[in-house]
């Protein structure tokens, strides 16, 4: 029974921390965003606490392909 409280608590501190690297980071000040900007961001609020013990992830996002003539 406590599992079922304690399992999600932590979850959820875990993305507040990671959802406080994004802001520190500045990433949501910018209103023009793209793709790697918007990536960055997920994967930021995912890694959490990882965050301020080095971890720096960033995405990018491959170019569409160009139509053929």
């Amino acid at each position: 029974m406590r599992g079922r409280v304690v399992l999600p608590a932590i979850l959820v501190i875990w993305l507040l921390i990671g959802l406080l690297a994004a802001v520190q980071r500045g990433y949501f000040s910018d209103s023009d965003q793209n793709c790697a900007d918007i990536g960055s961001t997920l994967v930021t609020i995912v890694v959490g606490p990882l965050n301020y013990i080095g971890v720096n992830p960033t995405v990018e996002c491959p170019g569409l392909p160009e139509p053929s003539e």
